[in-house]
Formats: C-alpha cells, structure tokens, sequence
C-alpha cells in the first residue's frame, strides 16, 4: 500500500547523500518533496502541512547542523514525525477487571467488520483467552452465516440467536436484544471476551448511528473499535469523524492494508481523530492480523525493514523442539532431504515469502523481484522430494541419473529442476553447518570462514618477496632519516626464542640433558 510514498521519499533523500552540511535550500527542496510524496499518497492535507512545518523546523535546528552526517539526521527526523501522525506508540486492549471483557465492532458496510470481528477472535485465542463472537448484524444478506462460517474456521464459539436476512429473506430481530444477551451467554459460559459484530451501511445515515449508539449503551463496552477500509482515501477520515461524533470510540482498525492504494487514511486517521490506530489486517487469511505498532510501519514507509515483525512470527511458528533436533543434526552431518523439507514447511507456515521479503531493510530496490516471485515454488520442492525413496532422501549422493530421471517424472517436473534442488540442498547444507558450528556466515565479511579476496589475501599472505615489506616513502631525504632511525631487525630465530647482542638467553643457562639421552 505505501510503495508509491516509499519510492517518492527515498527519492527525496538521494539529494542529501554526501553533504557535510545542509543549505536553506537543501532543506526547502527537500520538504518540497515530502510534501508532493504525502499530497499523492491521499494524506489530508492538515496533516501535510503539519508533518513539513515540523520537519523543516528541526532540520534546521542544532541536531542536524551539529550532526556528523545531516543526511541521515533528516531521515531520522523524518522517521520521528512519521511515527508521531500513526500515532506515537502501540495501543493495546483494556480488559475489564471482572469478565468478560466486551469489544464492539463498528464501521461502514464493506469494510470487513465480520471477517475481523474472526480475525480478532482468533489472535486473542493465540493470546491464551477465551473469546465469543456475537452476531449482532441481522441485515446484511448472510452476515450471521459468514460470522458461523469464519468463527468455526477460527475454532470460537458464536452466539447466534437470529437468522437475520439469511438466503433473501429477512427474518428479523432485535440487534440490541441479541448484544446484551450475548453477554449474558458469555457471562454464564466463562468466556472471558465477547466480540459485538454489528450491521454497517454503504453511508452514514441515521438509522445506522442510532442502532450503533443503542448496542453500546446496551452493553456498555469496555472497547469501541471502528473498522475502516484503508483503501477509501481521504474519505476514510470523514467517516472517522462522523462515527467519532455519532457513536464514539476508542482505537481504529485499518482493514485491506495489502491492497494497491496510496495509504493516506492510514497516516491520517490518527492524526485527526485523535484515536490510535489499534489493529490492521494486511490479508484475506484469518491469521493477517496483528497489533498496529507506529514505529515499524514507519520503518516499512522509510525501506528500513520490520525486522520485530518477522522475528515475532517466526517465534509463533517455529517449534522450539524441532529447531533444536535440526541444530542437532547439522552439527552431526545428519541433516536430510527430510529434515530441509521440515524446515520449508515452517517457513510456509509463517505467511507469503513474498511479504516477509519485503520486512528485510533494503528491499524497495527489489521490489519487482518480489511482485513477479512464484510462491508455488515450495510445492515444486515438496513433490520433488516426496518423490525420491526414503534412502535417497537420506542419502542425496546416491541419486545418479536413472534415479534423477525417474524422481522427474514421478514430481511432474524436469531432470533440471531435480538437479538444481539437489545442488541447492548440498550448498545450503554446507553454509547451515558452518553456521551451526559457530563458522559464520560464508563470504559474508567480518565473519570467519568467508571466501577471501585477492586483496584479502594478499595482505593475510606472509611477505617474503623483495619491495613487499614495510612501506617507505617516496622522498628520498626522508626515507633516509627514517632508515637511520629504525634499528636493524635481528636475525630469525626458528624456535621464536630472541637473539642478538642484547638478548637475555644464554645456551649454558640450560639445564644438563644428557641423561635424558642416553
């Protein structure tokens, strides 16, 4: 969703790269261009205003002109403020103190309420609780069926009462009576969280704000959340201020962060509402959802990676008890076919490739690349590998051609592709066991065990050739100085011991070893 505001700002830095010092002019030109880059991404326009009155204001104060590196002082301004309009820093639940904890759902129709209000269910599931989900939108076609259906999906009970307009039929009901009995179901069954699906509509209207307002003063939530689709634009911030009058809450949900729009009702809500940003939801996948942290989206904006975010999720996938049996098993050279399929498996398990590529710092550049990635490639690995006999996933080495070709042919791919995976294994092998064993990272500088250079080697290599020795310099008068200056190096020693005229050893100090010889 940001990739437009990301290149437009990177851009807007290329300028400063290099400079010691930032002119006036540096700084107007650059403000000029954070300003077009926030106006094209759909940002209201106080908060554009806002945003570059404050950026131009620090970068020309003291942090940056007594900054060793201005450029790289203004990003990190850049940054700050960025993180001040989504909000400034991550909001979380409020439970009440006595159970259960009500949340309340609200927004307009399309923004995705009932697939969030499962979304919800199921993270606070992972969270160790005991949500229930209740159907309170009894006038959308199908609402309360889509909430059965995503709730058994998410594996939490759904409190439905009405049928609601269920297959073109509207069968009525009172979605006020449905929310406070709801509670009352949960308060008797001990669910700890009740999640209040409530009706939208395509516009604000009254009818809409009046039934809104009814649930909320019938069940007295302890959490108001307005579910927003950040794909609306500037229009987002209006229906935000519209429900913030009629109904009010306390956080926003920003729903569809994966689509292909500019993003300004994301960095805008916040700023004029004066509400965080709490949830947002980035994929169709029940498990696309997470808390909202201003300072990696931040980051994501700047192409400086979410590393938090990818590291998190590899905790929440990532059995601990495997990853300890792999660890093992590269240190004893018994890592298998088996065992690299296991660990492709885990990475599935985490999301799409494709957007945890884009959590690594730096990827702007590739951005491309990772459009056109075919994330069907771990299917093509796992029916090449099924299709090799346990002994040969055990033991690659022994897979000659005639087992190449068969393997090809049972995975419904080509010799080459077999190839390549067994080649790609064996060098993936080598570089996990080096790691294992506290190697580093091979070719990686810095790091032990990486692919030397010419130049790196040329200087690790002992300097026994003529001219290699110490450097002298190209004025005779003062190479000659420096000759007279420096002593001349004793004699090489093959034990190490010193020598010399001024050398402490004496042979006769050495005690009789001649019965030792005989």
């Amino acid at each position: 969703m940001f990739n437009t505001l990301s290149d437009r700002l990177s851009e807007s830095f290329k300028s400063l790269r290099g400079k010691g010092k930032l002119s006036e002019a540096d700084i107007d030109a650059t403000a000029r261009e954070i300003r077009l880059a926030l106006l094209e991404a759909d940002v209201a326009l106080p908060v554009v205003k806002d945003f570059v009155a404050a950026v131009k204001e620090r970068a020309r104060g003291a942090e940056v002109s007594g900054a060793l590196n201005p450029a790289q002082q203004v990003i990190k301004i850049v940054n700050e403020e960025l993180v001040g309009i989504l909000g400034g820093e991550t909001r979380r639940l409020r439970f009440a103190k006595n159970p259960p904890t009500v949340i309340m759902l609200a927004g307009l129709q399309g923004a995705g309420k009932t697939t969030l209000a499962a979304k919800l269910a199921l993270w606070l599931k992972g969270q160790n609780m005991s949500p229930m989900l209740v159907a309170c939108d009894l006038q959308r076609p199908n609402a309360v069926q889509q909430l059965q259906v995503n709730g058994e999906r998410a594996g939490v009970t759904v409190f439905a009462p009405e049928a609601g307009n269920a297959g073109g039929v509207d069968h009525g009901g009172d979605p006020i009576a449905v929310a406070r009995a709801g509670v009352e179901e949960a308060r008797r069954t001990l669910h700890d969280v009740v999640i209040i699906d409530t009706a939208g509509r395509l516009g604000i209207d009254e009818e809409l704000m009046r039934q809104a307002a009814g649930i909320r003063d019938a069940v007295n939530p302890d959490e108001v959340l307005f579910v927003v689709d950040a794909m609306i634009g500037q229009d987002a911030v209006n229906t935000a201020q519209a429900f913030l009058d009629g109904v009010g809450y306390d956080g926003v949900v920003l729903t569809k962060l994966d689509g292909d729009a500019r993003g300004g009702a994301a960095l805008s809500i916040a700023k004029m509402t004066g509400r965080p940003v709490m949830f947002a939801s980035n994929g169709e996948k029940l498990t696309d959802f997470d808390l909202f942290h201003p300072d990696r989206m931040a980051s994501r904006i700047l192409d400086m990676g979410d590393l938090l975010t990818l590291i998190e999720q590899a905790e929440k996938t990532f059995d601990a008890d495997q990853a300890a049996q792999a660890a093992a098993k590269l240190q004893s050279g018994d890592f298998t076919l088996d065992d690299f399929l296991d660990q492709m498996m885990q990475v599935r398990k985490m999301g799409s490739l494709t957007k945890m590529l884009g959590m690594l710092p730096g990827m702007g550049q590739f951005r491309e690349q990772l459009e056109n990635f075919d994330e069907r490639e771990i299917d093509r690995i796992q029916a090449i590998i099924q299709s090799m006999t346990p002994l040969e996933r055990a033991n690659p080495k022994m897979i000659d051609g005639s087992r190449r070709s068969r393997i090809a042919k049972g995975a419904g791919r080509t010799v080459a592709d077999v190839n390549q995976l067994v080649d790609r294994f064996f060098e993936a092998r080598k570089m996990m066991e080096q790691m294992a064993r506290g190697g580093g990272m091979p070719g990686m500088p810095g790091s032990p065990g990486m692919a030397l250079g010419k130049r790196a080697k040329a200087r690790q290599a002992p300097q026994s050739k003529k001219g290699k020795g110490k450097r002298v310099s190209g004025n005779p008068a003062k190479r000659a100085q420096a000759e007279a200056e420096t002593p001349a190096a004793p004699a090489a020693n093959p034990f190490g011991l010193p020598t010399g005229p001024e050398s402490p050893f004496d042979p006769s100090d050495l005690p009789d070893l001649s019965k030792y010889l005989k």
